[in-house]
């Protein structure tokens, strides 16, 4: 991770993240641990928790402890959780994103709170109906992780929101993942164009149509981990299903060979021949290496990490979001959906503030 470029002869400021510590659930010494690698990345971090019990992060420099002693869980309505407790850890991050003390909001607490309150926070981007949770898949034999969103944001999209998650995506994977004029599919039951929902029918016409996205049409879910694509484009409910599956089948089958290697003594010899290639397949699902989903469409930067990150997986959500920062994924998406004009007509149309939250709590909120 670097810190963002600067002109010939000018020092480049570090970014400042705000972080959540009260959503990670490993505790104050995976945050203190996480924090300080972080920061050993160039990245400056403003901590939100019970500064009592992150003492040793004030010797730190870069590091700024905000007391925060209230914290919304996952068994919490995020929406009424977010307007109601101004003081609760992961608000006050947000909060402190939009009023320019830091630059972008990491949290590993509630899917459901942390995209809430970088909503009313931060806000949309002019011209985007729906922000997108985006997350990065590894996977064998891929240089680079392919994109999948949306993981959450919306249990419930229209044919104009999955357009507009195609443009979000293919922004955030050329500005961030570096990847020239990134290919773009949608995940349907079928590579045909006609084939899935009324929805995807429709989003698949109006994709192909786009002169400003590198659309390859449709891919199945046999062939997700290994599509002629970089971006795939889902609803929220589907795209949190699959990831789940997906997270859950790379550690059953890890697991399964890890004790077919322990039965006896020839599969013992095969389990340590199979060992560094298990490993590097663990290393790469581990959802710590990548550090979480950042949610895409707002004015501003938001990671949203797992809940059970360990100090590695602290770290690389805020570098993530610090990275994000410096790449100006934000700027840059702007411009992408400037250039295509997707969603201006919609937009007119949706005059209320729309609020995403987790397809595994509640619909969408208006």
């Amino acid at each position: 991770m670097s810190a963002v470029p600067a002109a010939p002869g000018v020092a480049a400021a570090p970014i400042t993240v705000a972080f959540d510590a009260l959503g990670a659930e490993a505790g104050p010494d995976a945050v203190v641990e996480g924090v300080g690698m972080a920061v050993g990345d160039g990245v400056r971090v403003r901590v939100f928790g019970r500064t009592a019990e992150l003492e040793s992060l004030r010797s730190i420099s870069g590091v700024e402890l905000v007391e925060a002693t209230d914290s919304i869980g996952n068994d919490a309505e995020p929406v009424r959780a977010v307007r109601s407790r101004p003081d609760a850890s992961i608000v006050l991050a947000a909060t402190d994103v939009a009023a320019g003390r830091s630059q972008a909001l990491a949290s590993p607490g509630s899917t459901g709170a942390t995209m809430t309150a970088a909503l009313l926070a931060l806000k949309r981007i002019r011209s985007v109906q729906r922000p997108a949770l985006a997350v990065q898949l590894p996977a064998p034999g891929r240089q680079l992780p392919l994109l999948l969103l949306d993981v959450g944001a919306n249990s419930e999209a229209r044919a104009s929101h999955l357009v507009q998650f195609a443009h979000l995506g293919a922004a955030f994977a050329e500005a961030v993942l570096g990847v020239e004029r990134p290919r773009v599919a949608m995940l349907s039951v079928g590579s045909e164009s006609k084939k899935g929902s009324a929805m995807v029918v429709e989003a698949h016409a109006q994709l192909a149509e786009s002169t400003t996205l590198n659309f390859r049409g449709n891919v199945e879910g046999r062939d997700l981990l290994d599509p002629a694509a970089d971006v795939v484009v889902t609803d929220g409910f589907t795209g949190n299903v699959v990831l789940k599956t997906v997270e859950g089948t790379a550690s059953a089958v890890a697991e399964a060979v890890r004790r077919a290697a322990r039965s006896g003594l020839r599969s013992g010899a095969g389990g340590l021949l199979l060992r560094p290639a298990l490993g590097s397949l663990r290393e790469g699902m581990d959802p710590d290496t990548t550090g979480g989903a950042i949610l895409l469409g707002l004015r501003g930067v938001a990671v949203v990490g797992h809940g059970s990150a360990g100090p590695r997986g602290i770290a690389n959500q805020i570098t993530l979001a610090a990275r994000t920062v410096s790449e100006r994924a934000v700027e840059r998406t702007e411009e992408l959906l400037e250039r295509s004009g997707v969603g201006r007509r919609e937009l007119r149309d949706e005059s209320r503030e729309h609020v995403p939250v987790s397809p595994a709590t509640a619909s969408p909120e208006s």
